[in-house]
């Protein structure tokens, strides 16, 4: 930045700029305070004047990266057993899932298909009763 012309001559009829006082620098808690947060700098101790809302956020993030890092390890660290049970688990929600929809196909079929069935039932069982 440049300086301005009227600062290199010497005329005395000019008034000359002078720097403005700051009252919040000059003021003694101002400075009391300033002096007190360099020292405690200097011994390496931080102000922990945060807002409760802050830390309280701030210990829920934690909470939340360990809770995932734990589940993500857990996830990687499955026994044979937990593997070989949730192979079990699928194979019976497919069954019932199969199962639901021979009903649902049962309850959507027209009554004469329904009666054939039944018909049938009963024409094997007469069959097996004089077998018996």
């Amino acid at each position: 930045m440049a300086e301005p012309d009227y600062i290199d001559e010497d005329n005395p009829e000019l008034i000359r700029p002078q720097k403005l006082v700051n009252p919040v620098k000059s003021s003694r808690n101002h400075q009391d305070l300033h002096r007190e947060l360099l020292m405690n700098q200097k011994r390496g101790l931080a102000p922990q004047n945060k807002p409760e809302l802050q830390k309280v956020m701030e210990k829920r993030k934690r909470d939340q990266v360990i809770k995932q890092q734990k589940e993500e390890e857990a996830q990687k660290k499955k026994s044979d057993l937990e593997i070989e049970l949730m192979k079990r688990q699928q194979k019976l929600e497919q069954l019932e899932l199969e199962k639901q929809k021979l009903q649902e196909e049962q309850e959507n079929a027209p009554e004469f298909v329904k009666v054939k069935g039944n018909l049938r039932r009963t024409a094997q069982e007469s069959a097996e009763a004089p077998d018996s």
